[in-house]
């Protein structure tokens, strides 16, 4: 386990995976993290160290003809050469519900210790009964020093050198993500190459990753889609700017963004401001009209308009309010006065009965004349 760099509240002397380990009890589970922190490594790891055969599928390349063959193979190795199976799979949360059902009576039965990486919300994307019978185990991003250390194994490989400030560039540039600086490391190397020089400079790091995709998964896109709203929420317009090209950069579509803002214009301002609602709808056609990338400049419009409104919950809050009563009334009925009165027979039954237009006579009603019984305030 030394291998891994990182992850010590996993992998050091108190870690669960340490113990684990030393227990030789291993059980199901699912390592959870950003790219590049390791979860293929530890799981290879963690087969080596249980004496287990280790068996690796991709979610993206085998189907349930795969799954069924590994478990048929794991359940003979078992009962007659007590060798117990190790089946990780990369990308766990591209399976199905149907193919991840295929797991759970290997699982159940322990013919297989299933280990599974993913970088989506495991409680998003993994079916809860297969949830239930694995440990969830969270990696974290890599720190800076420990992506140096990586990079530095990285040009022992290579036979390279690099200078300080290139590391620290690749390091701050990959945010956490092991697999892509050792990529960067290597793309480096090869302008160094080209240069004939004898060590990768800051300027060879710039040059081979000006473009490093801030692509995210699932889960992130409703970290910054949340991050994103609050702050336009809470007034924050620096901040709302800022998540707004996040998620722009990293692929999201700008009709997301115009959509958010129109429901938020509604949610969060409403009456406070009646021309939030207007401006944030103008954003959805100019997204439509315009579209990327001079679009953001309408984007950007709106988001300083909803941060700079005042707010106001109320039409949510009474919209929740009347959402409630008419669930709990079930089919209460129409009052006589408010029921369709157009036809020759509807007053003979009582049908509008009694109403009179608030354009004839503004005071000939009570509001509460206007709800059923139930929802009437209580005098």
């Amino acid at each position: 386990m030394a291998e891994v760099l990182g992850q010590d509240h996993l992998l050091g002397p108190s870690g669960i995976l340490t113990a684990m380990v030393s227990s030789g009890r291993f059980r199901s589970g699912l390592l959870w993290g950003p790219p590049g922190t390791g979860k293929t490594t530890i799981a290879r790891l963690l087969a080596a160290e249980g004496d287990a055969k280790f068996v690796a599928l991709s979610a993206t390349g085998s189907g349930v003809k795969d799954l069924r063959l590994v478990l048929e193979q794991a359940a003979t190795d078992l009962a007659h050469y007590q060798v117990r199976t190790m089946v990780f799979i990369d990308e766990i949360h591209r399976f199905s519900k149907s193919q991840q059902d295929v797991l759970l009576p290997g699982v159940e039965r322990g013919e297989i210790v299933l280990i599974g990486a993913t970088t989506e919300n495991p409680f998003f994307e993994v079916n809860a009964a297969l949830l239930s019978r694995m440990t969830v185990w969270r990696l974290q991003s890599l720190d800076a020093e420990g992506l140096v250390s990586i990079l530095r194994r990285g040009l022992g490989i290579l036979e390279a050198s690099a200078s300080a400030e290139a590391l620290q560039e690749i390091a701050g540039l990959c945010q956490g993500d092991g697999r892509a600086a050792l990529g960067l490391l290597e793309g480096s190397w090869a302008f160094t190459q080209m240069r004939e020089s004898g060590e990768i400079s800051q300027e060879d790091v710039l040059a081979a990753g000006p473009e490093l995709l801030a692509q995210h998964g699932r889960d992130a896109h409703y970290d910054l889609l949340s991050a994103f709203i609050k702050s336009l929420r809470g007034s924050a317009d620096q901040a709302a700017l800022y998540w707004m090209a996040r998620l722009l950069q990293a692929g999201e579509s700008p009709r997301l963004l115009a959509r958010r803002m129109v429901i938020m214009a509604s949610e969060d301002i409403g009456l406070a401001d009646p021309t939030a609602l207007l401006a944030a709808t103008a954003a959805a056609q100019a997204v439509e009209f315009v579209g990327l990338p001079e679009c953001q400049l309408n984007l950007a419009q709106v988001v300083l308009h909803l941060c700079r409104s005042p707010k106001s919950h109320e039409a949510s809050t009474m919209l929740g309010l009347a959402q409630a009563d008419a669930a709990e009334s079930g089919g209460a009925a129409v009052p006589e006065l408010l029921r369709d009165g157009h036809y020759r027979a509807a007053s003979s039954i009582g049908h509008g009965v009694g109403y009179v237009s608030p354009h004839v006579d503004p005071n000939a009603h009570r509001v509460e004349d206007y709800l059923p019984e139930h929802a009437r305030p209580k005098p």
